[in-house]
């Protein structure tokens, strides 16, 4: 894993990265823009966790909600801090095309990613982030998870609806 340096990727924001994962997460397809933006060539990424580009930021607590919905076939909006090869990183929103089998199995995920605006990032979800991260750190994952739960609660939202709140805030 890169080493992070405080430096965001100079990117093509009009551009969606794309992926593609098995249902445990492993990558079978990215896109060029992915590539381009997340500094790795397709040799390195097939067939690896998709968690290659996971930036330390990332409370583990948003991965774990994440999860937990994609794997009962719900597409779910996140916004992700990655972590480039170069040690860059650059936030994206993402949602999810669950595909699968005739049995109904879920097989794999294709990811969408676009950008996210900057003031979104700065006002709402870094300092979000950062608080989640402080609670797990001293808590442990089910603290972060409840901590956010009591968040969403404050807010009088369910997670969906805060994000789309704090995405068109800036749009």
């Amino acid at each position: 894993m890169s080493t992070p340096v405080n430096k965001e990727v100079a990117w093509d924001k009009t551009k969606t990265i794309m992926s593609k994962t098995d249902a445990k997460g492993v990558i079978e397809y990215v896109n060029q823009v992915f590539m381009d933006v997340c500094g790795y060539n397709e040799a390195e990424l097939i067939g690896k966790p998709h968690n290659v580009i996971r930036h330390p930021d990332m409370p583990k607590t948003i991965f774990k909600i994440l999860w937990d919905n994609i794997q009962k076939g719900i597409n779910f909006h996140a916004i992700v801090k990655n972590l480039a090869k170069s040690g860059e990183y650059y936030w994206v929103i993402t949602d999810f095309d669950i595909i699968r089998d005739p049995s109904g199995q879920i097989i794999n995920y294709m990811g969408r990613r676009t950008s996210v605006p900057e003031q979104t990032i700065e006002k709402h979800i870094a300092p979000l982030y950062q608080k989640i991260l402080q609670v797990e750190q001293a808590g442990g994952i089910e603290a972060g998870e409840q901590y956010f739960q009591q968040f969403l609660k404050d807010q009088g939202k369910d997670y969906l609806t805060y994000i789309e709140d704090v995405i068109l805030e800036f749009k």
